[in-house]
């Protein structure tokens, strides 16, 4: 089953996208190269290098924040991981952890990409962020990311102590693919036993690879990871199983049938992008489950709107929400 085969049953009405952002829109798809094989290391680079007039944050804060790379081992059989570890300067007291899986469509990115959005975390709660470095398709297809997310959560999870790390307050998040990858790894702590983690922050996530959702065949050429580029990236990550019957609940967590005893999750979506239906029934079912889900869904947006126009007022509200949900989990 392809994308191309499912549009015809699915109504392909979009919701109109917020005034604020629609006026830049244009601007953000002409920066971006469509996502397919002989655009694939440009679009690497842009999302190493950031986008023409968004410049690479400043991660250590003018100084008050420590970076620092560490090697430390992969899966087993498989090769090193690198991951990114942000400290206070003066950080002295074990304390919270977020756990942190960078977006991209499991096929670009790296432990730099949206690492900043939890600075305020690090300052405020003298938390300890640490990005991993997971290997991306289609040179390394599943399972590959979603093992190297874990093996890294294990590792930090091991090494708490000599981190600063409280191990019994970690937390994960992730954005896009990240929040796929968070789902993932989430999954894979509870159905292995460890570690414990105290909530899931899932931010636009991309769960779910058959794309016979309304809002999986609504976007083609349209807002921003559009139907096409969601097919090119969940092919490079799992190649003909796309769309089979055998995919893992681990490569894309909407195919979980047991939810139950997950960590309480934040999961927030844009009205109008590619991931939004498989966002809402996620949260359900979760609720279902017994988990505590906190649920929003901002109209008018498309994907990644929040980071690509943090002016809008769209943005500035959906940051506002998701922050003030992180503040009161590491504040337990």
């Amino acid at each position: 089953m392809t994308a191309e085969t499912v549009t015809s049953s699915v109504t392909a009405t979009r919701p109109p996208f917020d005034p604020e952002l629609e006026a830049v829109l244009p601007m953000i798809r002409a920066a971006m190269p469509p996502m397919r094989p002989d655009a694939l290391e440009e679009s690497r680079r842009l999302m190493s290098e950031g986008l023409p007039g968004m410049p690479a944050p400043d991660l250590t804060a003018d100084g008050r924040v420590s970076v620092v790379d560490l090697v430390v081992p992969g899966p087993e059989g498989q090769p090193d991981l690198t991951l990114l570890v942000l400290r206070r300067t003066d950080h002295a007291t074990a304390g919270p952890a977020v756990y942190h899986t960078h977006g991209g469509g499991m096929i670009v990115g790296d432990r730099r990409s949206g690492v900043d959005m939890f600075l305020p975390f690090v300052l405020e709660h003298d938390a300890v962020v640490v990005s991993v470095e997971y290997r991306l398709a289609p040179e390394h297809p599943h399972p590959a990311p979603v093992e190297d997310c874990y093996a890294g959560l294990v590792w930090t999870a091991e090494h708490a102590e000599e981190l600063g790390i409280d191990p019994e307050r970690i937390l994960i998040a992730g954005a896009s693919a990240g929040g796929g990858l968070a789902a993932g790894a989430a999954l894979m702590a509870r159905d292995r036993g460890f570690p414990a983690l105290t909530h899931q922050v899932r931010i636009c996530p991309m769960i779910d690879d058959r794309l016979v959702t309304q809002s999986a065949q609504c976007l083609d050429g349209e807002g921003t990871w559009d139907r096409r580029d969601n097919l090119f990236g969940w092919t490079c990550l799992l190649g003909e199983e796309r769309g089979g019957p055998d995919v893992s609940p681990y490569a894309a967590p909407a195919r979980a049938t047991d939810l139950a005893g997950l960590p309480r999750t934040y999961i927030d979506t844009g009205s109008v992008e590619s991931f939004r239906d498989e966002a809402l029934a996620y949260a359900q079912r979760l609720s279902q489950a017994g988990v505590s889900v906190d649920l929003h869904m901002w109209g008018g947006g498309f994907h990644g709107f929040d980071l690509m126009v943090p002016q809008a007022a769209i943005s500035r509200a959906s940051v506002a929400a998701r922050e003030e949900f992180i503040h009161r989990a590491l504040s337990q």
